[in-house]
């Protein structure tokens, strides 16, 4: 198992979840990708976004389905400006790279938002710190694991 993995089942299993990381054929790094290989609805990948809040990452698992509104996740929070955040601060925030994005296993706990409309899945797949790695999640667990705030995203 890669090292990042490693971090990310450790992190998983600290909070009291049993980390089924799955390796796949090919990186996944969109959820089209990611739930053609798991052969999921795309709405049931949850996407790591990382956005710059005020100068701070945010952390924001979104369905694959739709886009985040970020006008609207600033409203929420009584942000002045939500966009994205540059390649550097998502590396810095999180230990992993765009596309490879895990709910946990970061630096240090991050700021994070979780998408009520992930609710409505079973199993939700996210990645699990490398592009071409997941992991199944209940949306329960997801909420737990970030100590993350249910929030509607769009």
């Amino acid at each position: 198992m890669k090292e990042r993995n490693s971090i990310v089942a450790q992190a998983l299993s600290d909070s009291g979840v049993e980390p089924a990381i799955r390796i796949l054929d090919a990186d996944a790094k969109t959820a089209v990708a990611a739930a053609a290989q798991l052969g999921c609805e795309v709405g049931a990948i949850a996407n790591s976004l990382v956005f710059e809040c005020d100068g701070e990452p945010l952390l924001v698992m979104a369905s694959g389905a739709d886009r985040v509104n970020t006008d609207l996740l600033a409203r929420t929070l009584g942000a002045v400006a939500i966009g994205k955040a540059s390649p550097r601060m998502v590396r810095d925030a999180t230990g992993q790279v765009i596309g490879g994005v895990a709910p946990v296993g970061h630096p240090s706990r991050l700021r994070t938002l979780v998408d009520e409309s992930l609710a409505q899945y079973e199993v939700i797949w996210t990645a699990a710190g490398t592009a071409d790695s997941v992991v199944p999640l209940t949306y329960d667990q997801l909420l737990s694991v970030t100590e993350g705030l249910a929030v509607q995203v769009r």
